[in-house]
């Protein structure tokens, strides 16, 4: 496990250069990525400035959130203005969390429309991704959760044949037993892996899977096309800014090929050491320094 001191005296040597430049670019074989989540409050203050540090930090792929489908936008910008600002700073919106929540019990015909409206925002940001980010806690006991898996080979088939994937991040509850069944298996075991990919945010497996990445790895090879990558704090188990933590994403990297994935998003929710745009400037020395 490499401790903060080591990474820091790594980081010192490299110097300056590893934080911005094409070159440094190269050395990775995935373009590393952001979950604009972590940086909400940077990007409603100064939308455009934001994007501007992001991509001098090195940073060319972000993961959205957020999707207003009565006017197709994303951070109250039609959805062609801001993929025109994400290009000006060469960003590439290569997936985005929607709220797929809201109509977890809604109709087929609700459950349609918001779909197909998230499909064409999608397609406007230059998407290859509709992922679905969360469920409410109603929607977590062991048989609701088995009737939202249930919609989600429907929902992938209809993104699919818009010719776009549909993805599944996961949370800490997917992983904690009810009555003896672990949620995740009931999704893994039925939805198709042609429909439905898998963003694995490795923070929430660490925090409370009783099996380590390796074995959900295992269980679905070649599934996991996208990976959230955050650390977490040693004593409070809160997020925490790569390289200050207890995952060791020096083990976890080399996984990446059996695992399937094709994009990483850095993320942090909260608890910054100092705030959210110190915490992607440490976060992206440490994948430059650690994760190439």
């Amino acid at each position: 496990m490499i401790d903060r001191r080591s990474f820091l005296t790594h980081a010192t040597a490299l110097g300056t250069s590893m934080l911005v430049g094409p070159g440094v670019r190269a050395q990775t074989r995935e373009q590393m990525g952001l979950q604009l989540f972590t940086v909400r409050a940077p990007l409603a203050a100064d939308f455009a400035g934001t994007l501007r540090r992001i991509a001098a930090l090195g940073y060319v792929e972000v993961e959205t959130y957020g999707f207003d489908p009565a006017s197709v936008g994303y951070y109250q910008l039609p959805a062609g203005e801001c993929a025109a600002r994400l290009r000006e700073h060469g960003l590439t919106a290569v997936s985005g969390h929607y709220d797929f929540n809201k109509f977890a019990a809604a109709s087929d015909d609700d459950l349609n429309r918001y779909v197909d409206a998230c499909i064409v925002g999608a397609k406007a940001l230059g998407q290859s991704y509709i992922t679905w980010p969360y469920l409410d806690p109603p929607s977590r006991p062991i048989e609701a959760f088995k009737a939202v898996v249930g919609r989600l080979n429907a929902i992938g088939e209809r993104i699919s044949k818009a010719g776009l994937q549909f993805a599944y991040h996961n949370h800490g509850y997917e992983f904690v037993a009810q009555g003896g069944v672990v949620p995740y298996d009931v999704l893994l075991t039925n939805t198709d892996p042609s429909l439905v990919k898998l963003q694995v945010d490795l923070y929430w497996l660490a925090h409370d899977s009783q099996q380590p990445a390796r074995y959900w790895f295992d269980r679905a090879p070649g599934r996991y096309v996208m990976w959230h990558v955050k650390d977490m704090h040693k004593v409070s188990r809160d997020y925490t800014e790569l390289g200050n933590g207890s995952i060791d994403y020096t083990q976890l990297w080399p996984l990446r090929a059996q695992s399937g994935m094709k994009h990483y998003f850095v993320e942090q929710g909260g608890n910054f050491t100092k705030d959210p745009m110190q915490s992607i400037t440490d976060c992206a020395a440490y994948v430059k320094t650690f994760l190439r």
